[in-house]
Order: structure tokens, then sequence, then C-alpha cells
């Protein structure tokens, strides 16, 4: 669910005792957070604690200090000392808290529990997300203290004017991020311990009950025949799966598995199929319902109904993985490629007669976002309908099996033990983000403290000399910059918070626009070479080198860069306005794209020329343009082009 909810690898030779303890902490954490979503919501200084505390918990036993020899029991020694330090995070504000807001000046001891939270929160996130978070967060500390009247006013010597600050001392800082909603436990954190977690349990219960494969091989059934059909299932399956999963690297894995194979053996080299499945594991985050964590933190940010942005989402969606759905069937053409036989494929009937129950738990999601309830509660009720679905689907099953005593103790025990595995993994599946979600509170609330948001808006400013297109190209760098070492979601909440500013204040970006042009722009690292996880992900099952997969994941992947710039400049298609200008500012997508994977590709209906490959980059460039004439003039251009290529395409053909 989220763009880091992959299962926490816990080492094979863990204890047993270690095992039941993950196994028992885990469950808990996920039957707190149902309580609190569905039957008694909690205080924000109540939830937020409790759900840090078992994640830190669940995080040290999970990544424990692998120390060798001598050293191992020390190590132990300081992951119990961590462990009970977690335990005290996750309590002293739930049981202090009147004591705490009654207080004008923080106590002594508030102050010092605020500086082992931070140090806490950072080594777990160290172990959990990787050591870049670790880091960008423990710099924003020291910019905190870094000024005249901070503890560390000689680091004001090594920053550029526009960035100095009075600095802060320890006590003000410790208060700003751990005893109030600006810091660790501020938005971030609130949306990963009530969205988040909850969508991520529904995750791991579709998972648990084998949604994956229903997707898949649903996927193949309606698309396998076509011309490159494996490659045009990973595209369709990673739509349905990746907006489950909401991680790329995950939804490469899983439907990678099945399709990167059926590619290579269709025909395509092996850093084209693992490039395929990189690009269309990668859109799966910013596919409604569910897109990732992003869509539950841009609620929060932007006060925009989750509902809405759902919405709002579907259209740029769709064109994403139309895009990449068109390049792999130009590619296929000029391959000279054909669909799999009926034989090798599954049937759409016996598929849905066999999953039909998982298609109720996504129905109930829509329907109970539509209807305008809150996405916790939403969540909630997702949960609840996919155990009634997997219940009824199991009576049905012991219905048709024939009733007997014994056959519905297994269907009960089966039943406890999907549940309890259901827990357990999504707690688990919960860490990361979690713990991402934490630093990133730092980050907010070091920027909060000193003003450095502002202070970036002006240097964003004066680098672009108030040019939009440059303002945009700078975000772009910076996000596949950020996205070299943070996930996704980390990389989204650091940019918003220090580019957010500018594009809405000194560019005139509508808010929602600019949150959604940051979102996309930050699952770039997924597929952009020299760091493209999920594109090293793929190489890895096609067998492939590294880098050429990631290539043509970022060839595929085009969508990314294109379909946020229609946003801004065409911002009808977002923001909705007259009837005719959405329609007019859709089909100028839809057109622009096809004309667009043609140019790249050289190809579409038949070979394109150079000298139409040349053509079409101005019309195209022309369709941004704020001016109807000028658009419109585009338009012809392109749909030239096009038509006399379909024609060519049609004496070819005869």
């Amino acid at each position: 669910m989220t763009d880091i909810a992959i299962e926490q690898p816990i080492k094979p030779d863990a204890p047993k005792l270690i095992l039941r303890l993950i196994t028992i902490i885990g469950i808990a954490l996920s039957l707190f957070q149902l309580y609190a979503a569905g039957i008694k919501p909690l205080g924000l200084f109540y939830q937020r604690p409790i759900h840090l505390g078992f994640i830190l918990v669940l995080c040290f036993l999970i990544h424990p200090l692998d120390l060798k020899g001598a050293w191992r029991w020390p190590g132990w020694l300081l992951d119990l000392a961590l462990i009970a330090a977690s335990v005290v995070v996750g309590l002293w504000l739930p049981l202090n808290i009147d004591t705490i807001a009654n207080a004008i000046f923080p106590r002594q001891i508030d102050v010092w529990i605020g500086i082992m939270t931070v140090i806490v929160v950072l080594e777990g996130a160290r172990r959990s997300v990787g050591g870049v978070m670790t880091i960008i967060g423990a710099v924003f500390v020291a910019y905190a203290f870094a000024g005249s009247r901070g503890e560390l006013p000689w680091l004001a010597d090594f920053m550029p004017g526009i960035l100095n600050h009075r600095g802060y001392s320890i006590e003000r800082a410790a208060s700003q991020l751990t005893l109030g909603a600006e810091g660790i436990f501020g938005i971030p954190l609130g949306v990963a311990s009530t969205f988040i977690f909850v969508f991520v349990l529904f995750g791991a219960y579709l998972e648990a009950t084998g949604a994956g494969k229903f997707f898949i091989d649903l996927a193949y059934a309606a698309t396998g025949r076509q011309r490159g059909g494996p490659a045009k299932a990973a595209v369709v399956a990673s739509a349905g799966m990746g907006s489950i999963s909401g991680s790329a690297i995950a939804n490469v894995v899983t439907t990678g598995a099945f399709t990167i194979p059926l590619m290579k053996k269709l025909g395509y080299r092996p850093a084209q199929a693992g490039g395929i499945e990189a690009a269309a594991s990668t859109g799966g985050q910013i596919m409604p319902p569910l897109m990732g964590a992003g869509a539950f933190l841009m609620s929060e940010f932007t006060q925009v109904p989750y509902s809405q942005i759902v919405l709002i989402s579907i259209f740029p969606a769709v064109l994403y993985f139309g895009s990449v759905y068109l390049l792999v069937h130009i590619a296929a053409v000029k391959l000279g490629m054909k669909g799999l036989p009926a034989s090798e494929l599954p049937k759409v009937k016996e598929v849905l007669a066999e999953g039909w129950h998982f298609l109720l738990p996504l129905i109930a999601l829509v329907v109970f976002l539509v209807a305008g309830y809150s996405p916790m509660r939403v969540g909630f009720y997702a949960v609840l309908s996919i155990l009634a679905a997997a219940g009824l689907r199991a009576f049905m099953r012991f219905l048709a099996d024939g009733p007997s005593g014994r056959a519905f103790m297994e269907m009960m025990v089966r039943a406890v033990k999907l549940n309890l595995s259901a827990l357990e993994l999504g707690a688990r599946n919960a860490v990361a983000v979690s713990m991402a979600c934490a630093v990133a509170g730092i980050i907010v609330g070091v920027v909060g403290l000193t003003g450095l948001g502002l202070k970036f808006s002006a240097m964003m400013l004066a680098f672009s000399g108030g040019n939009i297109v440059l303002a945009l190209l700078l975000v772009i760098l910076a996000s596949l910059i950020l996205g070299m070492g943070l996930p996704v979601t980390a990389a989204y909440i650091v940019l918003i918070i220090l580019v957010g500013p500018a594009l809405t204040e000194e560019f005139g970006v509508p808010l929602l626009i600019a949150h959604l042009v940051v979102f996309w722009y930050s699952q770039d690292s997924n597929v952009t070479p020299p760091v493209a996880l999920a594109g090293f992900a793929a190489s890895a099952i096609s067998g492939s080198k590294p880098m050429e997969t990631s290539f043509q994941a970022w060839k595929y992947a085009k969508g990314l860069y294109l379909i946020p710039l229609f946003m801004v400049f065409n911002e009808s298609i977002v923001i909705g306005g007259p009837l005719h200008v959405v329609l007019w500012n859709g089909f100028l997508a839809i057109i622009a794209l096809v004309a667009f994977a043609a140019m790249l590709e050289g190809f579409l209906f038949a070979a394109l020329s150079v000298a139409l490959r040349v053509l079409l980059a101005p019309a195209i460039v022309l369709v941004f343009w704020p001016d109807f004439r000028l658009e419109l003039a585009g338009v012809i251009v392109m749909l030239g082009v096009l038509g006399l290529n379909w024609s060519a395409g049609r004496k070819t053909a005869s």
C-alpha cells in the first residue's frame, strides 16, 4: 500500500523467541490500529506515540545489530536498551499529556525524553529505511542548532547568507520535535498511523488471500492473445497490483516473476522485458483508488478530501498506463510479434469463477469513498469486506465439498491462521513507511522552526529566474537526487516542504496541482538511472544488466515527465472547468502522448521518417502553450503526421 510497503525481511537464523515476539507485537499493533480505525478513534497524542512505540519495537526486533564474536553480547544489550527506550517513547506522551499541556516551560525530564526520541527514531530509520534518510534527518537537526544563539554556532560559517538563522537550543528543538504536533508526531506520522496503516493491512489481507494471482491471471486472460500479450498483461496487472501494494519494487517482484519470462519467450530482449515491467510497476503508485501513501498525505497537506484526489487522479493515471501500453504495442509491432495461443492462457470466465470475491472489497472500497466516509473508516470497512468475502468463499467450498464436523474445524483453523498471518504481515509492512514518516516529521519540524521553506523558495526563484519551465526542471532534478536514497513517500514529503511554497506562491501553480506534480516526479527515481531500484529489481528477474534495464524502464516511463506538465499548463484536466475546455485539454493530452510515443519509437502504424519525427517535436511543445491558436496549430501538425503514417501503414499492409 505504500511506496515501501514490502514485507520486512526477517533473518532466517533469528531465534524462535524473537520470531514469536515479532508475531505477537505485530498482531497486537494491527488489532490496536483496527480498534482506533473502526471502533473508537483516539486523540493524536495517544494514537501517534503508541503507534510509533509499537513500530520502533518491531523495527529493532526485525533489524537487530549484526555483530560477530565478542561484540555480539554488547549488540544484544544495545538492542534491548533501544527496545526499552521505544516503549518509553510510545507511552510517555499518553501518560503525561495533561502535565505537558499545562506546563508553561518544558520540564527537564520531557527534554531528555525528547532527545532520546529523536535518537531512537534516527537509528530505527537507519535500520529499516537506510542510511540516507538518517543522514538527512541528522543534517536538519544540526541545522536547527546552527546559528549565533544555537548549540552549534560555528556551523553558521559554512552556510550561505540566505540559509542563516538565529539558531536554537536543545530545549527549544526537543520541544518542537517531540512535544507538539509539528515534529515527529506531526502530519506525516499521523497519516502513517491512521490511513496508511489500515490500507497496508488491507493489502496484507489481499496478499494473504491470494489476490495477486487473481489479478495477474485476469490480465493475461484479457490481453494475452494480442501482440506482445505478456508485456500488455504486465501493464494491466501492474495497474491492479500496484494500486494494492503501492510499492514499485514489490510490484516488480510479484507480477514480474510471471510476466518477464513470458516476454522473453515471446521475443523481447531481457533488458526490454525488465524495463517494461519496471515502468508499468512504477505506475501502480499513481493509480487510484489507493495510490500508495502519497494520496493520504496529499489530502492532509492540501485539506482536499481523499475521494476528490482519487477522482481527479483517474485520468492522469489512465494517460500514464496508456502511454506505456502504446509503447509496448509499438515495440511488439516493430518486432513482428504475435499473441500467445489460447491454450496457454487462462480463460476469463474460469478466472472470475475462481476469484470473483476479490473484486468485492475493491467495489466496497470505492463505494465507501464515494459515500464520503473518512479514509481511515473506509480502510477499516475494506478489511472487514475482504474478511467477509474470503469467509463466504471458504463457506461455499465447505458446502460444495460436503459438510462435516472435521471439515468445519479445518476451515476454522485455516481462517484463524490466515487472519493471524495477515495481521502480522500488515504490521511488518508498515515499519519502513512509518519510520520514514517519523524522520519526515523531524524535517517538517526543523523547516517550521527555522523558516527554511521560504528561504528555499527564494533560492529556487533565483535559480530559475522566474521561469516556470526551469523551475519544474529543478523539481525533477531535486526529486531524482532525493529518490536515489529515499523511498518515494519520503522524497515527496521532503520535496513538497521545500519547493511547494515556491510553486504555489511565486509561480501561481494551484496548491493541489503543485502536490500532484511533486508526487508524480517523486516516482521517477524508480526508473531513472543511475539509481533505479525498480529497474534493478526487474534486471535480477530478467537476467539483464541493471543499467541497460534501467534505461529501458526510463524510456517506457516517459509519461511520468510529460503528464505533470499537462497538469501545470492545462490545469483543467485536474481541477476541472467548462466542459468544452476539459474535453479539449483531455484530447490535447491524448494526441500529444500518442505523437510523443511515435516520435520516440520512430514507428506507429509504419516507420516514421526522420523529417516527420523532427516535425512532431515542436508540435508537441505547442500544446503546452497557453494560446488556443498555437495549440490548434500543434494539433493540426500532429494529426497530419499521424494521418500520413496511418496511410503508409495501410499501404504496407496491403
